[in-house]
């Protein structure tokens, strides 16, 4: 069975808790939770590399035909 998430005033409570031990136990605070990541960032870096994938793409095409233009060139003056 999958675990409940707990409220924000249940995490806030356990926290506060904890503080208040650690207080009178002498122990060094804990380390912040790091904020969770927003999604929208999330989706902006995912379309931007998306983009750039895409831009990547048309130049290696780009540079294969160019490589193969020259072959043929390098072909026809050795005849």
């Amino acid at each position: 069975m999958a675990a409940k998430k707990k409220s924000v005033l249940a995490q806030r409570v356990n926290e506060l808790e904890d503080a208040v031990t650690r207080l009178f136990t002498g122990e060094p605070p804990a380390p912040a939770p790091k904020p969770a990541k927003r999604k929208k960032a999330k989706r902006k870096a995912a379309k931007a590399k998306k983009a750039a994938k895409k831009i990547v793409g048309k130049v290696k095409k780009a540079a294969k035909k160019v490589a193969r233009k020259a072959k043929r060139i390098a072909k026809k003056a050795r005849r």
